[in-house]
């Protein structure tokens, strides 16, 4: 059996938000990752020759579902969302929770509940297409900053991602790699993985080019905030044995850098 593959055009928009399409051109469904700007996604689909007849909200955030009823209203698509969230998401249809299938053609996605920045943040795993969109959870040698959620429930949701196949490509919201990157070398400045990728970063921002999607196993190798269970990561901010603690060290340290 042929394996299905996605089609996935990023561009940019707002400021430093990514906008995601994702086509599935045996049924020719086509799936908008979040909403920040409903003018640029209904340009790009267009471009494209594709129509949008999913939204897939990974949290409430305006720069997340804030386009969701101005693509709703000249699509009609369905607009999926985080359960714990749905009084706040615009439109939505369908209410997800932790292990939920959305049917998207030959090519469903399971859905993962990564609580943290927001309380009901979700993730969407296309797992036989090796891909994740995680919104603002994890971002390149980055995380979202726990806003409503707890220290203790931030690093169990990265945990959960963390745990996934480590070639899975992931395909965070924001542009932020750069000054994520700056901060890292500060808490592991004696880590050659991540001073060799700060150094491609410097060199992709220089031409202008984007720094994600990331894969997971190089996230995994340099990125802090996934390394808080590194023993020598641990010792280095003062907290050995502790990841929570650890973890909860390097966001507050990150926080105010």
């Amino acid at each position: 059996m042929t394996k299905i593959t996605l089609d996935i055009h990023k561009f940019p928009c707002l400021n430093d938000n990514y906008g995601y399409l994702v086509h599935e051109a045996n049924s020719g469904e086509t799936a908008a990752i979040d909403t920040p700007d409903a003018e640029k996604y209904l340009a790009e689909a267009a471009r494209m020759g594709w129509t949008i007849s999913h939204i897939l909200n990974t949290h409430w955030h305006p720069d997340h579902a804030g386009g969701n009823l101005r693509i709703k209203e000249q699509t009609d698509c369905t607009i999926y969302g985080p359960a714990g969230e749905a009084d706040k998401i615009p439109g939505i249809d369908v209410k997800l929770s932790e292990g939920d299938i959305v049917e998207f053609g030959r090519a469903p996605a399971r859905v993962l509940d990564v609580p943290g920045h927001t309380l009901g943040h979700i993730a969407y795993h296309f797992a036989d297409q090796g891909v994740a969109f995680v919104g603002d959870s994890v971002f390149a040698l980055g995380c979202g900053r726990v806003f409503e959620g707890t220290m203790d429930m931030m690093w169990n949701s990265l945990s959960k991602l963390k745990a996934l196949p480590p070639e899975t490509m992931l395909y965070c919201a924001h542009e932020y790699t750069q000054a994520n990157a700056r901060f890292a070398v500060t808490v592991d400045p004696d880590n050659k993985a991540l001073a060799d990728y700060a150094r491609w970063i410097d060199e992709r921002r220089a031409e202008g080019l984007p720094t994600v999607p990331t894969r997971l196993d190089k996230e995994l190798r340099t990125n802090p905030f996934l390394r808080a269970d590194d023993p020598d990561l641990q010792a280095a901010m003062g907290h050995p044995g502790d990841a929570v603690e650890t973890f909860a060290e390097i966001r507050g340290r990150k926080d105010r850098f």
